[in-house]
């Protein structure tokens, strides 16, 4: 489970902590998701933030689409290895569209402009996390893919 082991410790910790202003507000959208059971919140938080990626052309699709809707600073700096700029739950909706943002919400049972500013949060980590040398690598939709297995099977595991 090295990839899932990363993918929350490294996405999710550096979403929530590192300094950050925003550690407050994530850490307790994650307390108040899943009846307040932290991992099955880091779970299916990052199950969507995967989706989204899937759904939205892998790495190079998302990276795409946010440099046509004129974030293509804010992604690069994603991919790079220095610092990640921020982006607002606005923004993601110009994106993806109301109703992806709506889907979220629904799914992670709050309000709209919550799920969007939670996603602004973890969307820059997560891509971060896959583009460890600066670059989308050749693999990158293979590892979306292996997350969403993984996090789907620690799920299947736990109600056992």
């Amino acid at each position: 489970m090295g990839l899932l082991d990363a993918l929350i410790g490294n996405v999710l910790g550096s979403a929530l902590g590192g300094g950050n202003q925003r550690q407050d507000p994530l850490g307790s959208i994650l307390g108040g998701l899943a009846g307040g059971n932290q991992a099955q919140s880091e779970n299916l938080l990052l199950q969507l933030a995967l989706s989204l990626l899937q759904q939205n052309g892998g790495l190079e699709g998302v990276l795409g689409k946010l440099r046509q809707g004129g974030l293509g600073q804010q992604a690069d700096s994603w991919v790079s290895t220095g610092q990640n700029m921020n982006i607002s739950a606005d923004q993601l909706q110009q994106i993806f569209g109301p109703s992806t943002m709506r889907d979220l919400a629904s799914q992670l049972g709050m309000p709209q402009e919550q799920a969007g500013s939670t996603m602004a949060q973890v969307l820059p980590e997560l891509i971060n996390h896959l583009t460890p040398q600066g670059q989308v690598p050749a693999n990158g939709d293979e590892e979306i893919a292996e997350g969403l297995s993984m996090l789907a099977n620690s799920e299947l595991l736990r109600r056992v």
